[in-house]
């Protein structure tokens, strides 16, 4: 390292001549000329350091990542006097130096800070051409108390780039994607993004064997500063068609006579350029066109369809598509036959209707007017006393004897043991015979049913 004080450059320069020393900076593909002053030129011949004057740089080169933020940052050391003043610069004319404070090109994105003999310089934002040599600059009150530090940092300032081993490959092919820089970031992570989405953090980013998936938008970044990311590169993957699929038009139904048209659809890249048609078991194609079109199709025309599609890549077939045409006549039957079975069936379910609300508004029987009580589920003995009526005639020829008595025992089914008697009486209304004997009905309940005589 070489420190310079005006008083060895004005002697350098006296013994030398005015000489020019042109430093060339080539930081990758980025080449920065920048003329020195002389008193650099004529220190860096002359590697002259006088005692006591120092400048010593944290780092003397830097990568540095377009747009982010730097800092460099110095110590110096001078033998008496105070500092007056201090500053950064990448450019100078004979004896002038220009801060970087009152530099054009870096307004609004520089920044000092100073410390006991300590001077840190920052660069917000930065970009591509300020990479340079940056050099830092003091001034004291002692007379000719000048320096400023040799050789200075050199700074290259780098964008990042994505690097394919190939753009345009087909499915199948292995791709190896780098994200590239101008110089070395060292300790840096890389993130890479499809379609603006994250992947990984790998350095690099290996696609083995590539798939039509894998086509997109590809840009990477350094972890940290996520948002600082490289141009997107295009992937391209070439493949056969895939997704095949056959559609018909009309739908529905298809009636002998009418116009069918099949459709054959795909994903390719590049696009189909040849469709073929073919029918099962048939050897020679029936059609040719994204679309086949089957004009007054008759019943022979049923069966399975494909299509075949094909592109630079290679072809590949659809599923088979089953059509079955109707006969004409049979559907002018199924449209005649159906109405008339419906209003049958509609004049059946209207005569079952009334035919039940019919039966329910019918009289009901003595037989279903006797119920068992449901608190009465025990077997009971039922008596019932006959009175025979008979003609005037026979009333009054056999008007002293006794009426015969007929009995009838009603059984009730029930859980319970206990019995209660019943007793009605019953008027005979046809003319019984005197010496008819007793007649006797049982008849037997099972609740809650009805009883039945």
């Amino acid at each position: 390292m070489t420190e310079v004080p005006t008083m060895a450059v004005t002697s350098s320069i006296n013994v030398m001549g005015l000489l020019l020393f042109s430093v060339s900076v080539v930081l990758g593909q980025v080449s920065i000329n920048q003329s020195t002053c002389a008193a650099e030129a004529a220190a860096a011949v002359a590697n002259w350091r006088p005692p006591g004057w120092g400048v010593t740089y944290s780092t003397q080169r830097i990568c540095a990542l377009n747009g982010s933020t730097v800092n460099l940052s110095c110590s110096y050391m001078y033998p008496s006097g105070t500092v007056t003043s201090t500053f950064w610069f990448t450019k100078c004319g004979n004896t002038t130096y220009i801060s970087l404070m009152n530099d054009s090109d870096y307004t609004g994105r520089v920044n000092y800070s100073s410390m006991i003999k300590t001077h840190i310089l920052t660069i917000t934002d930065l970009r591509e051409n300020d990479s340079a040599i940056y050099w830092f600059r003091f001034i004291t009150d002692q007379p000719g108390g000048i320096f400023y530090g040799n050789p200075g940092v050199t700074m290259s300032v780098t964008g990042l780039q994505v690097n394919m081993s190939a753009t345009n490959v087909t499915e199948g092919d292995r791709v190896t994607l780098n994200c590239i820089t101008n110089c070395n970031l060292t300790g840096s992570t890389y993130i890479w993004y499809k379609n603006r989405h994250y992947i990984n953090n790998n350095t690099s980013l290996y696609l083995n064997p590539v798939s039509s998936m894998d086509a997109g938008n590809y840009s990477c970044a350094v972890k940290g500063f996520d948002d600082l990311r490289s141009p997107e590169e295009t992937l391209t993957v070439r493949y056969c068609p895939k997704n095949m699929s056959v559609s018909v038009s009309p739908s529905g139904e298809i009636v002998e006579g009418s116009l069918v048209t099949l459709t054959c659809s795909s994903d390719a890249n590049p696009p189909v350029d040849k469709y073929t048609w073919y029918k099962k078991n048939v050897t020679s194609p029936k059609a040719s066109g994204q679309s086949y079109s089957i004009t007054n199709i008759r019943s022979e025309d049923s069966g399975e369809y494909y299509c075949e599609a094909e592109n630079m890549v290679g072809r590949q077939k659809s599923k088979f598509f089953t059509i079955n045409v109707a006969d004409s006549s049979y559907l002018t039957l199924v449209i005649v036959v159906v109405p008339v079975v419906l209003v049958v069936l509609i004049m059946c379910l209207c005569g079952f209707i009334w035919f039940r609300k019919n039966r329910k508004k019918k009289p009901k029987s003595i037989s279903d007017t006797i119920k068992a009580d449901d608190g009465q589920r025990d077997s009971i003995p039922v008596y019932a006393i006959s009175n025979n009526t008979t003609s005037t005639a026979a009333q009054t020829t056999d008007s002293g004897k006794q009426e015969d008595l007929q009995y009838a025992s009603v059984q009730f089914s029930s859980s319970k043991n206990q019995e209660v008697p019943l007793y009605s009486s019953v008027q005979l209304s046809k003319p019984q015979k005197q010496e008819e004997e007793a007649q006797y009905a049982a008849v037997k309940f099972s609740s809650p049913s009805a009883a039945t005589w």
